[in-house]
């Protein structure tokens, strides 16, 4: 098979995945893009990739490129996602997939119209904590799916001015995902309620004035429900992203506290249990990266990296996801239909928090 000539976008974030492109078969870590030239240089010196770019769209003219791997701040990932798909290139995306439905739905009828494959580059749903509650899942051990809850709370003060006040659920795919990745649901459609009030200065910017909002998901042609919470500012909690899942059998409880034990009940019986690492279920040549980052020292790496305790180990898991589903010509996951549901979850519940809990479906493109 052809090696696919990867390009990635945005080099904070993004150079985290370098030398995991870099050692796995069947990718040539071809191309890098950075609009500041110094970062660019300096991490092309660093990797040795020679093709760089400071400017995307002659990135995109580039016929050897075959598909992008996007990086770069939040309200850039739709224009760029739906700019690469135009000009014929696959697309891995860094959560979330959009800001709006209006682009969600257009990156979904483009994979449609081109045949070509967007992945949202979802951490959580392949962090080892994910995959050792997948395992018990499909070992029967859980039992029926009873409930699901997540959360993802984080203190986003100093983060780039983009971030400051922006609606809690337009950033949710870490707490979205895995409660519908866990059984392959979509959801069908949500509540949402908003609790306390931000600061008025950050308030300005998105006209989004909650603390916490917290969401019940219903999922389609199913008995099951999900409650998810999130917080970006003025709420005192460490650093969290988590989900618990209540079966008939056993249920999973992520830990509390960083570092600490998770708990798996047996009934009525709790039990600590430390999660093993999944590297695994990966090619021998990435499997280094699921315990450690690129770099050697928390000085170079990237702050969501740090704060979220190196996301579980999860970005050999995508790559590997992401370059296999070409190959193999399949679907990866999430594709274009369920990363829309994932994103659109989020940018509703907002909506509907804006309106007093109003339910809202999800549009059809999503389900």
């Amino acid at each position: 098979m052809k090696d696919i000539n990867v390009a990635i976008i945005g080099l904070g974030f993004g150079a985290e995945f370098i030398p995991i492109y870099q050692k796995l078969k069947g990718v040539n870590m071809y191309a890098i893009c950075q609009r500041t030239e110094s970062k660019l240089n300096e991490i092309g010196d660093a990797f040795k990739i020679d093709v760089r770019y400071t400017d995307y769209g002659e990135l995109l003219k580039d016929p050897n490129i075959d598909a992008v791997h996007i990086n770069s701040p939040i309200q850039n990932h739709a224009p760029q996602s739906i700019a690469a798909l135009k000009a014929g290139k696959h697309v891995a995306c860094t959560v979330p997939m959009a800001t709006s439905v209006e682009d969600c739905e257009e990156i979904v009828r483009l994979t449609k119209e081109t045949g070509l494959t967007y992945m949202m580059m979802e951490t959580v749903v392949y962090s080892r904590e994910f995959l050792f509650v997948k395992e018990m899942y499909e070992k029967g051990e859980l039992g029926k799916i009873q409930f699901l809850r997540a959360s993802h709370q984080q203190e986003m003060a100093g983060w780039p001015g983009y971030w400051e006040g922006l609606p809690p659920m337009h950033y949710a795919t870490h707490c979205v995902g895995p409660v519908l990745a866990l059984t392959r649901n979509s959801a069908e459609y949500v509540s949402c309620f908003g609790s306390g009030t931000i600061d008025d200065d950050l308030i300005e910017k998105y006209n989004s004035p909650f603390a916490i909002e917290s969401c019940h998901i219903k999922f389609k042609d199913s008995d099951l429900s999900a409650e998810i919470t999130r917080s970006l500012f003025n709420t005192a909690r460490q650093y969290r992203e988590s989900f618990d899942v209540y079966g008939s059998k056993k249920s999973f409880e992520w830990t509390l506290i960083e570092g600490e034990p998770s708990v798996i009940h047996t009934g009525e019986v709790p039990e600590k249990v430390t999660i093993p690492d999944y590297g695994h279920l990966l090619p021998q040549e990435i499997q280094q990266f699921t315990t450690a980052g690129v770099y050697d020292s928390d000085d170079n790496q990237h702050l969501s990296f740090i704060q979220g305790a190196g996301h579980g180990g999860s970005h050999p898991h995508l790559v590997n996801e992401f370059i296999q589903a070409l190959h193999e010509e399949r679907s990866p996951y999430p594709n274009a239909p369920e990363s829309a549901n994932i994103t659109c979850v989020g940018i509703l519940a907002h909506q509907s928090a804006m309106n007093g809990g109003e339910l809202i479906k999800l549009p059809e493109f999503t389900l």
